[in-house]
């Protein structure tokens, strides 16, 4: 058994396993979420509902999409086409542990800012795959795409979180048992997961 997986068995957080419907990471990104009544949020990625769920306690209206139905709400969307949404259409837009699975993560992200209207938030979570226990496996010459979820697609690091999200602002957390606490520095070598939170520009005419 890897070190990942067998971590994965004890209750340690490290953003998946069997703390993710509950980590720190998707805490701290709902944390960032204002009470939006009558609002609307568009859920990318809602598996079973949890965090769509957490949505609705906050008061949005939430449209909650996957590929592949395991919640009653859900509407089948492929994210990594045109998002069926109009401009403008949300007002948060939470994406939890997806981007890593994506074939084009620019393009899907340029359609979550597309359909977010001018003000809204852009909330993402995504494993970090830089963070200091993927330096310890490199020892064993285990990488990042050895450890994950095999339908990972993509190993981001928190420059190239810093490349998709120019404009965001980027968390993390530590450390991973009993007390967490949200990070500002030294994501990339500490955090297991990046959380990021974009305020999309509102450009109005002078």
């Amino acid at each position: 058994m890897n070190i990942i997986n067998l971590l994965k068995r004890i209750p340690i957080d490290l953003g998946q396993g069997n703390l993710r419907k509950t980590t720190q990471g998707k805490i701290i990104a709902m944390s960032h979420i204002p009470f939006g009544k009558n609002k609307k949020a568009l859920d990318v990625g809602c598996r079973e509902g949890i965090q769509s769920r957490w949505l609705e306690s906050k008061g949005y209206n939430t449209t909650s999409t996957d590929i592949e139905n395991k919640y009653e709400k859900c509407v089948i969307v492929n994210a990594d086409k045109e998002l069926p949404f109009k401009d403008g259409e949300f007002d948060i837009i939470w994406c939890s542990e997806v981007i890593e699975h994506l074939e084009d993560p620019v393009k899907s992200v340029s359609e979550f800012r597309r359909v977010l209207r001018p003000g809204g938030k852009l909330v993402i979570t995504t494993p970090n795959s830089f963070f200091w226990l993927y330096k310890l496996a490199k020892l064993f010459n285990k990488s990042p795409k050895d450890l994950q979820n095999k339908g990972h697609k993509h190993f981001f690091s928190e420059k190239d979180i810093v490349t998709l999200f120019p404009n965001g602002k980027i968390y993390g957390f530590f450390p991973y048992l009993i007390k967490k606490f949200t990070i500002k520095k030294r994501i990339n070598f500490l955090s297991p997961t990046f959380i990021i939170i974009e305020i999309k520009e509102n450009h109005k005419s002078r």
